[in-house]
């Protein structure tokens, strides 16, 4: 608390601190799609690399899936588009 007040110092619900799946998909029990860096990991833990630093370079396909499923999840929560924000954020 600060003043009285509770101050949030952190990220929030972005796919680097929360997990978030599709509703209209989960099934109990079993790999649920998800909108977070899980796929970077899996991409890691399948590439051999053995986790001293540096991490090896990420190829762009795993950038551009990674980005592509972050814009997904952002546009999910937001029944928005990035390009709608950026275009509102600049007037």
């Amino acid at each position: 608390l600060h003043d009285g007040r509770t101050i949030l110092i952190d990220e929030v619900l972005t796919p680097d601190s929360s997990r978030f799946w599709p509703a209209d998909s989960y099934a109990p029990g079993k790999p649920q799609p998800s909108f977070d860096k899980q796929y970077v990991r899996d991409w890691l833990d399948g590439s051999g690399w053995d986790h001293s630093e540096p991490g090896p370079e990420l190829p762009s396909a795993v950038v551009d899936h990674t980005r592509r499923r972050y814009l997904e999840a952002y546009e999910r929560i937001t029944n928005s588009t990035l390009e709608a924000w950026v275009k509102v954020a600049a007037e």
